[in-house]
This record gives structure tokens, sequence and C-alpha cells, in this order.
């Protein structure tokens, strides 16, 4: 840990402390509440944590205007449980960041104010049932690339909170895998539908690591601090080399002409992103942004009934206790 990522004590109790940070850091233990920390580590986990936990919340949307349409009742039932794991999934990671004491009712304003940042990918539209394929085997493949080495991140409560929420994506990846393999053997326009949707979501996806490392400035101080453990671009490799032999197996094609392999490096060679569009969508101006956050605020809206009832519940159970 060098001094340069934390912020510059200005006592000797602050340089006591800031020392402690430091070992516990590089000595791969846990920063818990408790325990000090320097501003700007508790800032970026809040910042971090939040657009992650927004994500959760937002990425519901994209497949639970499918639930109603899925082609079976099967098929309702295991997009059903997935909806309710990605809602589950963005309640663990807002109790994780109330621990560094933040409000959760400001977190959700922020959000349906349209003041805070989730991940790009939701702002895509899902027109076909394949769509939830592609969203299982790519989307979610994505995020279990990107936060299963969270799972070893140094503040105790986000770690904990991925163990779970990656086991779960790991059953979201395999149900997408599924449904694409299905439809991929089916007939010639379910093949073609399945393809269509790998051809929408496939470099959206990648866009999901972030952007290039060159153009990442909170990622080497995240780096430092062991909150992430591999870059932007060490990841989209990592991904890009999982899907290609999976694609294989579906039978489908990755829409990048420049795919392919290099004996050298060890890895897939891949064309050139488009980060105009992704700093585009980053910016509200995606297919969907406006509609994902006006559902979102429509639902906080209309949910109001059942904060009052908690929380008059509550009062009850407290008076009734006292």
């Amino acid at each position: 840990m060098t001094s340069s990522a934390t912020q510059a004590p200005v006592s000797a109790a602050d340089r006591d402390r800031q020392d402690r940070f430091d070992e516990t850091v590089a000595a791969e233990s846990r920063i818990e509440p408790r325990d000090w920390m320097p501003d700007a580590y508790r800032k970026t986990l809040v910042r971090q944590m939040a657009q992650h936990a927004h994500s959760e919340i937002i990425g519901m949307q994209p497949e639970g205007n499918w639930i109603t349409r899925a082609p079976s009742l099967k098929r309702k039932a295991i997009l059903m449980a997935k909806v309710q794991d990605e809602a589950g999934h963005g309640l663990y990671l807002y109790s994780a960041a109330e621990t560094l004491g933040v409000d959760r009712e400001d977190l959700t304003e922020q959000l349906i104010d349209g003041s805070a940042k989730y991940s790009s990918i939701f702002n895509y539209p899902t027109p076909t049932w394949a769509d939830m394929g592609a969203i299982g085997w790519l989307v979610d493949g994505a995020a279990i690339v990107n936060q299963v080495p969270l799972t070893r991140c140094s503040y105790g409560p986000y770690a904990r909170a991925m163990v779970r929420i990656c086991k779960e994506e790991s059953f979201h990846q395999r149900q997408g895998f599924e449904i694409l393999y299905e439809l991929s053997h089916g007939t010639d326009a379910q093949h073609e539908m399945a393809q269509q949707a790998i051809n929408r979501w496939w470099w959206p996806s990648l866009m999901m690591f972030g952007p290039p490392d060159d153009q990442s400035p909170n990622s080497a101080r995240s780096m430092a601090w062991k909150i992430k453990r591999f870059s932007n671009d060490e990841l989209r490799q990592r991904f890009i080399d999982m899907c290609v032999p999976q694609a294989e197996i579906l039978g489908l094609d990755i829409p990048d002409p420049e795919l392919n392999w290099n004996a050298e490096r060890g890895h897939y060679d891949f064309g050139p992103i488009d980060w105009d569009e992704f700093f585009q969508v980053l910016k509200g101006h995606g297919p969907c942004n406006a509609l994902r956050v006006s559902h979102r605020r429509r639902a906080h809206e209309d949910g109001a009934w059942v904060r009052e009832a908690a929380a008059a519940h509550a009062e009850k159970q407290a008076r009734t206790a006292a």
C-alpha cells in the first residue's frame, strides 16, 4: 500500500491509524465497519457498492417484463425466481453500504432522480425471448467474472455479500446458456432469434467491465486498496476467453470478425469496442435510460403504502414491547 493511495495523515494519531489500516490491507485481512478507514476508501466503497446495488435493482426490469410472456409455466417460474434473486442482491448490497454510514433512502432518491449511476448494460431493450438467454449467458456471465474477485475484497461486508450473490449469478448464467442452447438447436427461426440476441448483447457485455485501463481513473487506487483485484482489461480478456468455446458449444457466432486465437499471447484477440457508445449510454443517452429510471420512480411511489404499513407495524411492535 503506498501512501499516495491514501489520504495524508495530519497527526501522530492519524499516522498510527493509517499504518494499522495499511497493515490490515497488506496482510489480506478484512476492514470491518468498526475499523478506522481513510475517507477516500469509504467514499470509493460507497460509490461502488451503491452503483452495484442500483444495477441489481434496475437489472430486474429488462427480464421482469418477460415473466408473463415466457414460453411455458416452467420458464415463467424460473425467470420469476431469477428476478427475485436480483432484488435480493440489491438489498444485500444496500445493507452492506449502510455499514459505511450512508442512508438507504438517500441512495434510493439518487437513483430515482437520475443522479446515480448503474451498469450501462441495463439500458438496452429486450425485444425477444432469446434476449433472456443472452442476458443470462453474457450479462450474468460477465457479472460473475467481475464479481468473483470481489469475494476477496478488503472490506468485509462487501466481500461476504458477494459470496452468495456469485453463487446465484452462476445459476443465472447457466439458465441463460440453456435457453440459448434450446433455441440454437430448434427451428431455423429459433436459431436465428438466438443469433440476433447474441449480436445485440455481445458488445455491450464487453463494456460492462468499464472503460479501458488507461481511461479508468479509479481502478489503480481500488486495486491498491484491494477492493478490486484485477483491472478492467484483464477481466474483459478473461471473459472473452471464457465465452468463445461456450459459443462453439451453443452453435452460435460471436459478432466480431477480428476475433482470433493468438497463440503467442495465449488469449483471443478481438476487435475495437465502440467506447463512444459506452460513454453516451453512461451519460443517460442510451436506448432505455429514461424508461428504466421512470419505471423505478413509479414503483417507488406506488410502494409508499408498503413502507408506511411497515413503519406502523414496527411502531406497534415497539409499543407492545415497551
